[in-house]
C-alpha cells in the first residue's frame, strides 16, 4: 500500500468533534510537533471550541508564534483568534507550557497542611527532585493534565510532548512512580516514620545503620537525613501520587483521547513514528493517525530529474533539443529562436535552497541566483548571454527537488506498507518559518487540506 492509497487523517472531524477532548501530538524531535499542536489548537477554537495547548518543550517558540511575551504554569489568552466566517468571537485559545517544579509544589500545597508543605518544600533533596530528578518532567506533565481535564474549563487540550523517546517516558511515567515508590530502598526510608516517635528513631538508627554509613560515603550524610526527611514528610502523599498517575494513564487510554505522531518524510523520523504507532497499539492507545509534516512538492512535477539534467547539459554544450521535432540546433539557431525550452517551476523552486549541494562542475549563474533573477521582472531584463545559464541552473534545481520527492515518496511508502491501518495527512513543507497566529492559521488549512500542492 502506497500513501495514496492509504486513508486520509481528517483533521477538521477530528477536532470538531465534541467527544475529542485530549489531542496528544508526538514524534522525533524536529519534525514539528509544537507547530502542529499550536496550529491544531488555532483551528480548533476558530471552528468555535474553548482550546488550551500545553507545551512540555522547553523552546519558547509556541509562545512567540502566538503573539504571547511568555508562557508558564498558567494558561494564558490568545487574541487574535477569528471564527471561520471572520466574526470575533466564537472559541477561545489558551496556551502554557509545563513548570514541572511549580506543578510539584501544587501538588505539595494541595495535599498536605500548611505546616507539613512547608517542611516539604524547604526540603533540600525535595528542591533537587522537583528541579530536575530523571522523570520528573514526564511525571509532572500527566499530573498536570489530568488537572486540567479535572476542571472542565476546556472542550478540548491539546498536548505537545518532547522528542519521541521522552514522550514514551509520558506514557512509563505511572508505572515508573509505581516502581519507585514499591522500591526497597523507598520502604526501608518510610520504615521509620511508620513506626513514629523513639521507636522509630531506633529502628532508624539499628536497621540502616551498614546502609546509612555505606550511602553517606557516597553520596554524603547529610544528603541521606535530607531524604529520610522529605520521605517522611512525603508519606501520606505517596498514594494520592500513584492514585492521579493511575488515573491519568486510563484517561490516555480513554475514547476522548487521540494521539497525532508527526513526522517528517525522513527515514529516521519515520522510524521514530513507527516504533511509537506500535508502542501506543500495544498500550490500548487510542491513534488518530501520522502528520507527514514538511512534504516537499513541485508546480513542474511532469518534468523528470532525467529531463531536467538531459535538457541542462544540452544547454551547457550549447545545444538545444527541440523535443517535438527531434533536432537538435546549435547557437545559430538559437539566435533565431533565443527562448530556451519552457520549463515551469513552482514558488517553491524559486525560494527554497535546494536539499543537496550543487555537483562539482555543475554550471551556475554569474551574479545572479534564480530568486535574483525573478526580481528582474521581465527576461529582457537578463542579459541574453545567461539566459542559458541562467536556464541550466533552473534545471538542475529541479532535478535535484524531483530526486529529494522520489526519495521522501519511497520512504513514506515504505512506513505505509508496514502500517496500512495508520491514517495520514501530508502538510507541504513552507519557504519560512512559522512565526505568528497567520502562519500557524496557514499551516492548519494545510492540515486540514491535506494537499502537497497547496501554495
Amino acid at each position: 500500500m502506497t500513501l495514496d492509497t492509504a486513508d486520509r487523517l481528517e483533521i477538521d472531524p477530528l477536532i470538531d468533534d465534541p467527544g475529542t477532548r485530549i489531542v496528544v501530538c508526538c514524534g522525533a524531535g524536529g519534525v514539528g510537533k509544537t507547530t502542529t499542536a499550536a496550529a491544531l489548537g488555532v483551528r480548533a477554537a476558530e471552528r468555535g471550541r474553548k482550546v488550551v495547548v500545553l507545551t512540555i518543550d522547553p523552546a519558547r517558540r509556541l509562545a512567540q508564534s502566538m503573539g504571547i511575551d511568555s508562557l508558564d504554569n498558567t494558561p494564558r489568552r490568545v487574541t487574535g483568534i477569528a471564527r471561520d466566517d471572520g466574526a470575533a468571537g466564537g472559541g477561545e485559545l489558551h496556551a502554557m507550557m509545563l513548570d514541572m517544579k511549580r506543578t510539584f509544589d501544587e501538588i505539595v500545597e494541595a495535599h498536605a497542611d500548611p505546616e507539613r508543605a512547608r517542611a516539604i518544600l524547604e526540603n533540600p533533596f525535595y528542591q533537587s527532585l522537583s528541579a530536575g530528578f530523571a522523570g520528573t518532567q514526564e511525571y509532572m506533565a500527566m499530573e498536570k493534565l489530568g488537572q486540567l481535564r479535572a476542571r472542565d474549563e476546556w472542550d478540548l487540550i491539546i498536548v505537545d510532548t518532547p522528542p519521541s523517546r521522552s514522550a514514551l517516558d509520558f506514557l512509563d511515567a505511572p508505572g515508573r512512580l509505581g516502581s519507585f515508590l514499591d522500591g526497597g530502598f523507598i520502604k526501608v526510608l518510610m520504615a521509620p516514620a511508620k513506626v513514629g516517635g523513639r521507636a522509630g528513631m531506633k529502628f532508624l538508627n539499628v536497621g540502616m545503620s551498614m546502609m546509612t554509613g555505606t550511602l553517606g560515603k557516597l553520596l554524603g550524610g547529610q544528603f541521606l537525613r535530607d531524604v529520610q526527611t522529605f520521605v517522611a514528610a512525603m508519606d501520606t502523599m505517596f498514594g494520592g501520587f500513584r492514585t492521579r498517575a493511575d488515573a491519568t494513564y486510563r484517561l490516555l487510554q480513554a475514547p476522548g483521547t487521540a494521539f497525532v505522531v508527526v513526522a517528517a518524510p525522513e527515514r529516521d523520523a519515520l522510524r521514530e513514528a513507527a516504533y511509537f504507532v506500535e508502542r501506543l497499539a500495544a498500550e490500548d492507545m487510542p491513534l488518530a493517525g501520522l502528520v507527514l509534516n514538511r512534504v516537499h512538492g513541485s508546480g513542474a512535477a511532469r518534468l523528470s530529474a532525467e529531463r531536467a539534467l538531459a535538457a541542462a547539459e544540452n544547454l551547457d554544450e550549447g545545444r538545444i533539443v527541440d523535443q517535438r521535432a527531434g533536432k537538435t540546433r546549435g547557437r545559430d539557431a538559437a539566435a533565431v529562436s533565443p527562448e530556451p525550452p519552457a520549463v515551469e517551476h513552482s514558488p517553491e523552486t524559486l525560494h527554497e535552497a535546494p536539499p543537496a549541494s550543487p555537483r562539482r562542475g555543475a554550471a551556475t549563474v554569474p551574479d545572479a541566483s534564480p530568486a535574483e533573477a525573478g526580481r528582474h521582472g521581465s527576461p529582457e531584463a537578463v542579459p541574453p548571454n545567461d539566459i542559458p545559464r541562467l536556464t541550466a541552473g533552473l534545471l538542475r534545481l529541479h532535478a535535484e527537488r524531483m530526486q529529494v520527492l522520489a526519495r521522501e515518496k519511497r520512504t513514506r511508502d515504505r512506513f505505509t506498507a508496514l502500517h496500512p491501518e495508520v491514517a495520514v495527512v501530508e502538510v507541504p513543507a513552507l519557504a519560512g518559518d512559522v512565526h505568528d497566529l497567520a502562519g500557524l492559521r496557514a499551516i492548519g488549512e494545510r492540515l486540514a487540506a491535506g494537499n502537497t500542492d497547496a501554495p
